[in-house]
């Protein structure tokens, strides 16, 4: 399983893009002794989000699944709200944003990485 969008994806995200704020769900699983890696990570890409107006709305632990199919355990939860889908995208090309990514790749070895748009 690919941790990471291809060209393609990042096409289609944005042709679908309806315009307006976009909360990037991330439900992470890590590689083993990848933790670490993820937390570099995250301290790393701080200031990315910071240029395109994007923020950290919350990052935790999963706990308990109360309703979720068999193999669907996760390790933590991640979301991140971007003024636009273009944010996002001009945030994934930043070269230096770019360089830090290895410590995303290596971190995980199963993510989902879903767009969401408020109702």
């Amino acid at each position: 399983m690919s941790v990471d969008p291809t060209g393609a994806d990042l096409k289609r995200f944005l042709a679908e893009d309806e315009g307006g704020p976009v909360v990037m769900l991330n439900l992470l699983r890590f590689a083993p002794a990848g933790r670490p890696s993820y937390e570099q990570y995250a301290r790393e890409v701080l200031p990315f989000l910071e240029r395109v107006g994007a923020r950290m709305v919350y990052l935790g632990d999963t706990s308990t699944a109360l309703v979720a199919p068999d193999g669907f355990a996760w390790d933590a939860v991640l979301l991140v709200e971007y003024p636009s889908r273009a944010a996002f995208s001009r945030m994934v090309a930043d070269p230096g944003y770019q360089r830090i990514t290895h410590l995303r790749t290596a971190a995980l070895s199963a993510a989902v990485l879903q767009a969401t748009s408020p109702w």
